[in-house]
């Protein structure tokens, strides 16, 4: 592939990856304020209960095929379906089981609503398990302005379900139903845009080719769920479902600041640098030019939603969930690296490094659970600041063995990332100063946003920041007349 087209492939991919999340976080923030204002923090708690089951389930019924599917580098029709009888055979079998042990994991949290909760929100594995092929293809074939009319409808028909439903009062049964609303509608249009069809061939043996690389994949993915969902294991036990409740809130305003960079790069990352395996040279090079890419818009989005924090919490979903704040902010710091730690990643993947990437991982999840759980008297704040800054030392880990791979310096990574946290730093220390006689929330929310968007942008355009240079470049371009 020439180089102009591959470049053109990333950029495209990157700007329709960027507009489609970046539309799913605004629906999802309306979705959002108007949920948090009508429901308590225990309905949340309840449903972020069950957020480790649904987390396992899905990765088995996927077992990392998919990431196998794109990474190679020529997929038939019998690979394809061979994933799709799979991850459908096992959603079946997954819902089965989480069915008959709903009263199991209602004993566990002492819950007893969550028995006929979890039974009914559970139909989103089954549902969702008869398009992970077709979703597989989509990112294969870079197919960014498909993905972003699936995703839009899903969440735009799903919320708008759910804050009907919770109007009504309906309490956590709206959530659990705009779960499962959203997996519908989603697994219906990736049948509409992905033409390909199985056939009833229950071939298997397609994956006994990927099964090496999917296998350890798999077992990765288990224990990032777990990781992801370890402060719901742990809270839901030993805490009040409102102490869950404010946990899932702040999680989740900073998993929509850090899922608008990580997915618009996580989308097109992993299949281009899969094309360039066979060049180490030219991989680096990609893989550099990704780093200062989310570095420069991460850093002020996730620095800024924590700077911003206590304000917007207030005007939008309201002084009753003032307790999420610090936790939000410090989640907002492991927010901002998140999309680097997936480029890591997504080397060591496009590399056929599955192994080196499940050992690390597993390795990091039972290191978070030791510490966390020794933590458990100290509250929750500390809790998430250890889980914070094990993340951010794991990153030198990350970057031992992508360096082994591919050859890249520690310090020509600080270089491509750490001039926009320095800089945003700084923006946001200038900004206080301006604003710090300001008390009124909603002058003091505006004036705070326009401040850092125009300082940092101007740093970036007397540093001449050639991201930044691009970035304008190509959104002139693109809103341009033809």
């Amino acid at each position: 592939m020439a180089e102009q087209t591959l470049k053109e492939k990333t950029v495209k991919g990157l700007f329709w990856g960027g507009l489609s999340n970046g539309t799913q976080q605004v629906l999802n923030a309306i979705f959002g304020v108007f949920l948090a204002r009508l429901l308590s923090p225990d309905d949340y708690g309840l449903i972020g209960m069950l957020g480790i089951f649904m987390g396992v389930a899905s990765v088995l019924q996927d077992s990392g095929f998919s990431i196998a599917l794109i990474n190679r580098q020529e997929v038939r029709h019998e690979d394809y379906n061979s994933v799709f009888w799979f991850s459908f055979t096992v959603g079946i079998i997954c819902y089965i089981i989480l069915f008959f042990s709903a009263p199991l994991i209602a004993d566990f949290y002492e819950q007893p609503e969550l028995t006929n909760l979890s039974r009914i929100l559970f139909l989103w594995l089954l549902i969702s398990s008869t398009s992970i092929a077709h979703s597989a293809m989509l990112t294969k074939k870079l197919m960014i302005k498909e993905r972003m009319k699936i995703e839009v409808s899903a969440l735009f028909i799903s919320g708008t379900i759910g804050v009907i439903l919770a109007f009504r009062g309906f309490a956590y049964w709206g959530i659990a139903i705009q779960t499962v609303s959203h997996a519908f509608v989603g697994s219906s249009l990736r049948w509409y845009y992905v033409k390909w069809r199985p056939t009833f061939t229950f071939d298997f043996k397609p994956l006994k080719a990927m099964y090496s690389f999917g296998i350890k994949v798999f077992f990765t993915s288990i224990f990032g769920q777990i990781n992801a969902n370890i402060f719901s294991i742990l809270l839901g036990r030993f805490y009040k479902p409102d102490q869950v409740g404010y946990f899932t809130q702040g999680n989740k305003w900073m998993t929509m600041g850090s899922s608008f960079i990580g997915s618009m790069v996580g989308n097109v990352s992993l299949p281009v640098l899969s094309e360039v395996i066979l060049d180490a040279e030219r991989q680096r090079q990609i893989f550099r030019k990704m780093l200062r890419f989310p570095s420069f818009i991460s850093f002020p989005a996730m620095f800024g939603l924590a700077f911003v924090a206590p304000e917007f919490i207030m005007i939008t979903v309201s002084d009753k969930w003032l307790p999420c704040v610090p936790i939000m902010q410090l989640l907002c710091v492991w927010g901002a690296v998140i999309p680097i730690s997936s480029l890591y990643t997504h080397v060591l993947l496009s590399r056929g490094k599955s192994d080196i990437y499940m050992y690390s991982t597993i390795t990091l999840g039972l290191v978070q659970l030791i510490i966390i759980s020794s933590m458990l008297s100290m509250g929750i704040f500390y809790m998430v600041m250890a889980f914070v800054v094990v993340n951010l030392l794991w990153m030198f880990v990350w970057h031992y063995f992508v360096n082994k791979c591919i050859r890249i310096s520690l310090i020509d990574v600080l270089r491509d990332i750490l001039p926009y946290c320095v800089i945003v730093i700084f923006v946001l220390v200038v900004t206080s100063i301006f604003t710090i006689w300001i008390s009124n929330p909603y002058i003091l929310f505006v004036l705070k946003i326009l401040l850092v968007t125009i300082l940092y942008s101007t740093c970036m355009y007397v540093l001449k920041s050639t991201i930044f240079r691009e970035v304008i470049e190509y959104l002139l371009v693109s809103i341009s007349p033809k």
